[in-house]
């Protein structure tokens, strides 16, 4: 069990005794400690007990409340996702290679509706409602088990994960990385310099050159991963921010828009209610009542 900010790590070591990795991160909110887009392939489940924070998987960019429920495939990038959290919640991670078990295990029959869920979990799935709520118990039973039940329970759960019908596609539309590992690398550069800068505007002239590409190369390459423009990932990412902030901060909607890295406030409004389906004071407005 660890304890302190989630670390982004490429290489990850199963636990002594286990053929996996299972890790608990407890947030302390002094913690500033920036975390980065990263990718590995190992296959990733994450439950977020309780709190707040940016769900940023794939070229999905999104913001959450009341915790969160994630399957991700393996290579595919991602950021941590507990922002914030409140009092005593708590961040559940386990990580395994597709071939943990051996190459074939997910092949055998029994196990053809599991292999069918890690391909689906390629493009991100994200788990709502009950079904986050109860399976996000199960995943955290597992922290006090010994290996050999902590791995049939890990078959449950991954059971549960594919018969549950509660859940949405993340990158639906897209994002497939090619084989090559500079691939990878250039797409977290990408990634990882929006993330920084996004407060500002963003030139196709600046972000084509930080990897080294022409406008039109760059333009291409970027739609064909993620399935999107770039300039539509760096307003979602503008736009999830904004959410957060509606959420956690008390300062006024005009605000909110300048701090999210717009420049005009009917602009704004009109990107974020096609994005969330809402105006910024109706989703304000609602979030008292929400549960989701």
């Amino acid at each position: 069990m660890g304890t302190g900010h989630k670390p982004t790590l490429e290489k990850i070591e199963p636990g002594f005794g286990s053929s996996f990795s299972y890790r608990t991160y407890y947030r302390n909110l002094r913690d500033k400690n920036p975390t980065f887009w990263h990718y590995h392939p190992e296959i990733e489940l994450v439950y977020v007990n309780g709190g707040c924070g940016k769900r940023q998987i794939g070229s999905h960019i999104s913001y959450y409340r009341n915790g969160d429920l994630i399957l991700i495939g393996s290579h595919l990038p991602h950021c941590s996702f507990t922002d914030s959290l409140t009092e005593h919640e708590c961040e559940s991670v386990i990580q395994f290679k597709p071939d943990f078990i051996g190459t074939g295990f997910f092949e055998i029959v029994e196990m053809k509706g599991i292999k069918n869920l890690l391909e689906r979990a390629k493009k991100g799935i994200v788990f709502h409602g009950d079904t986050k709520r109860r399976i996000g118990a199960e995943v955290e039973k597992l922290r006090d088990l010994e290996p050999f039940a902590r791995l049939l329970g890990l078959m449950e759960v991954l059971k549960q994960l594919e018969k549950a019908n509660n859940y949405t596609l993340l990158n639906a539309h897209g994002f497939i990385l090619e084989t090559a590992i500079q691939d990878n690398d250039r797409i977290n550069v990408i990634f990882n310099f929006v993330k920084e800068e996004f407060t500002r505007p963003i030139s196709l002239d600046e972000i084509s050159e930080k990897v080294s590409m022409t406008n039109p190369a760059f333009c291409r390459y970027f739609k064909k991963i993620t399935g999107k423009t770039f300039t539509r990932f760096v307003n979602e990412y503008r736009l999830a921010h904004a959410a957060k902030l509606l959420h956690e901060k008390q300062i006024s909607i005009t605000e909110v828009c300048y701090e999210s890295g717009f420049n005009n406030f009917s602009h704004f409004n009109k990107l974020f209610k096609s994005f969330t389906g809402k105006s910024p004071s109706t989703y304000r407005n609602e979030l008292k009542f929400s549960v989701s």
